[in-house]
């Protein structure tokens, strides 16, 4: 059960690990997360070098067969080998391209990797808090038929089966992101970044458009100050956490 926004007291230095770092959310997040001094060692999990600059606080953890199994031994033992405990987020999903993917496909990444992810987080014992990005509109009671096309009923369904996997298998507490629109982002075609910004002031406030950077900081102060609970964050509370 999701509860309040309510934060408890800042916790102190900590490492942070991160999947997904290769994407547009992702790669905001990392320069959000690399920024701060509270963040050290940043961990990401990738396939393959993100081609960083050598004087960073960043360490790669390289993963070339991304498979469930391999991400949970991978991030349990990084974590052990900290003297810290981390905070753990998640930006991983397929992006544009889902209305291509079987509903088998689609669900291998976002929610199986992402439950992998997850498991090892809480399998390490230093990871309390995740921060996760779904996305708006998630529904466990949506179709499975259709076009798992993005802000469609397949899509929903998955996403929201991704975010019962984490709550299920990961942390004590995980903060669930629900961007709609997110502007700045690769996959989100120009006209629509324009049409969603247009209509804004019209818009439901929960499916107004949100920036990467927006979405990258506004997981960032959640992490800071570790919710006392898990909370669902849809555009009005992402706006309001970086203020």
């Amino acid at each position: 059960m999701l509860g309040s926004l309510g934060h408890t007291i800042e916790m102190p230095h900590q490492a942070a690990i991160i999947l997904g770092a290769s994407g547009s959310v992702g790669s905001a997040l990392l320069d959000e997360v690399e920024r701060s001094a509270r963040f050290s060692p940043v961990i990401v999990v990738v396939r393959r070098p993100l081609g960083l600059p050598g004087n960073t606080k960043v360490e790669e953890l390289i993963v070339p067969d991304m498979g469930p199994d391999t991400i949970i031994v991978s991030v349990v033992d990084a974590l052990n080998r900290l003297p810290v405990e981390a905070v753990g987020f998640s930006v991983l999903g397929v992006g544009a391209g889902t209305a291509k993917l079987s509903l088998e496909q689609h669900r291998a990444i976002d929610v199986d990797l992402n439950a992998a992810f997850t498991r090892g987080l809480k399998e390490s014992g230093k990871v309390r808090h995740l921060a996760f990005m779904s996305a708006v509109g998630a529904d466990i009671n949506a179709r499975m038929t259709g076009s798992g096309a993005a802000g469609m009923s397949r899509y929903a369904r998955v996403k929201a089966e991704a975010e019962a996997a984490v709550q299920r298998r990961g942390p004590d507490v995980v903060s669930i992101f629900r961007p709609s629109t997110i502007l700045g982002s690769q996959h989100t075609p120009r006209l629509v970044s324009m049409a969603a910004s247009l209509l804004a002031p019209l818009t439901p406030a929960r499916f107004r458009p949100i920036r990467t950077t927006e979405i990258a900081q506004a997981m960032v102060a959640c992490a800071l100050n570790t919710p006392s609970e898990s909370a669902v964050y849809h555009h009005p509370e992402m706006k309001a956490l970086v203020v």
